[in-house]
This record gives structure tokens, sequence and C-alpha cells, in this order.
């Protein structure tokens, strides 16, 4: 059986709740923060990887910037190619896993957004992935992780939350596992009287140990943050931002 992130049916059964108005109309927010963050200049060109249906790579194209968009599920990148169509942007979407793409010193920044890193069970995978991006990096570009952090996770855990999203009750049941080094998600849908439940599990990596596997692979470190707007990575951190350079 395919792992779960490999299984196009969760992305798509799934979308209504990971891509709901609420955070679609914060995209541009983000994109402000990652643009500051970042220091982009006009033109740069940026690479989202793991960019879902493309919000944040449909925000920076619309602000003029060269963009590639990279996934694996299909049925996002359609609906990406049909919204970049209907805005007659240029953006070029990649249907490969972050495993297999690497497009050597082609881009001034890589993003990776909302937690899709760390999916794989080998660690390997991780560092492969991390690999292919300084490889991808102009000299001197950078690389910004956006993930849920260890001691963030530790802060606020919670075994079960139930949340309410339009027509959508989910109920996520969470545990940590592997000596805190892995996390798995049962989500419970209830939708018009249907249920669906899906097991997500991905590798948690607190800011030490996302920082030594970013100079393991040859980045610097150029700084971590508790969130997007470059808050300090402490007690307060709502997310652990960490922003890598290519430099040679």
């Amino acid at each position: 059986m395919k792992p779960w992130h490999e299984r196009d049916s969760f992305w798509v059964n799934w979308a209504p709740v990971l891509f709901h108005e609420q955070r679609l109309k914060h995209t541009p927010a983000d994109v402000d923060s990652i643009v500051a963050l970042l220091g982009l200049k006009p033109g740069a060109s940026v690479l989202d990887l793991c960019c879902g249906p493309g919000r944040h790579a449909l925000e920076l194209a619309r602000r003029g910037f060269q963009v590639v968009g990279v996934d694996r599920t299909r049925a996002y990148l359609r609906a990406a190619e049909r919204s970049a169509r209907k805005e007659k942007l240029d953006i070029e979407f990649v249907r490969r896993d972050a495993r297999r793409f690497c497009r050597p010193r082609a881009f001034d920044a890589v993003i990776n957004l909302f937690t899709s890193f760390g999916y794989f069970r080998d660690p390997e995978d991780d560092a492969k992935v991390l690999r292919n991006v300084r490889r991808s990096l102009k000299k001197g570009g950078l690389l910004l992780i956006d993930t849920i952090g260890k001691e963030v996770i530790a802060k606020n855990f919670r075994e079960r939350d139930w949340e309410k999203i339009g027509p959508i009750t989910v109920l996520q049941e969470r545990e940590v596992c592997e000596s805190w080094s892995w996390m798995v998600s049962r989500w419970t849908m209830f939708r018009g009287g249907k249920t669906r439940r899906h097991t997500i599990s991905h590798r948690i990596y607190s800011a030490a140990e996302l920082i030594d596997l970013g100079r393991g692979c040859g980045f610097t470190l150029a700084g971590a943050y508790g969130s997007l707007d470059g808050a300090p990575y402490d007690h307060t951190a709502k997310r652990l931002i960490v922003v890598f350079s290519s430099r040679r």
C-alpha cells in the first residue's frame, strides 16, 4: 500500500479542510511576510516546493516573481494550472516527487510551506530533498521551511480537537511516538451524514535538529523564527520557520 502522502484520494477528499476559505484569504499576508523575511527582489526566481493547488505560487506570480511550482498531486496541479491560465499568469507547474526534483542553480529562493517536510519514513529522504534544493539554488539563494516545531507541539499538545469548517466537522486525534520523533494524526470528517477517516504521519523536528540537518546538507543558517513575520523562536512561537542560505 502506498504511504498516505502518495495517495491522491487523501489530498482530493481533504482539500476543503486543508484549503478552506479563511486560509485562502490569508495567502496574500503570508506572501507579504515571505517576501520581507527573504528580502526577495522584484523578478526573483522562486520555487514553491510542494505547492499544492498553488495558492502561494499564484500570489507570488501576481507580484511579478518568476515562479515554478512542484507537487506530486495531479488534481492540485491541474487546479493550479487552471487558475494561472484564468489570470494569465506565467507559472511553470511540475509534477514530481520532492526527492527527485532538481534544477541546478535555477532559483533565488525555495519555499516549502504548511508542514510539507518530513513525510518520509527514512530520514535520509529528508536529506535528499535538502540536497536537491541546495543544488537548485543559485549562489547565496535562500530556502524557507515552514513546519510545526517539536517545541511548539510539546507546548500546545492536545490528544484530540474538534473543528467546524462550514458544513464539515473534523475530529483530529494525535499521538507522539518513537521517542518524540514521529507524529501520527487520525482525522475523521463528518459531512452530510457521511464519514471519512484518514491517518497521516510525519517526522517532527526541533529547531536544533532541523538546523543540524540543513547544515549537514551544506546549508548555512540564516535564521530561525516563530512565525512568518519573523518573531523569535521562543516560548511564544506558533510555527517553526527556518531560513537557510546556500552560500558556497
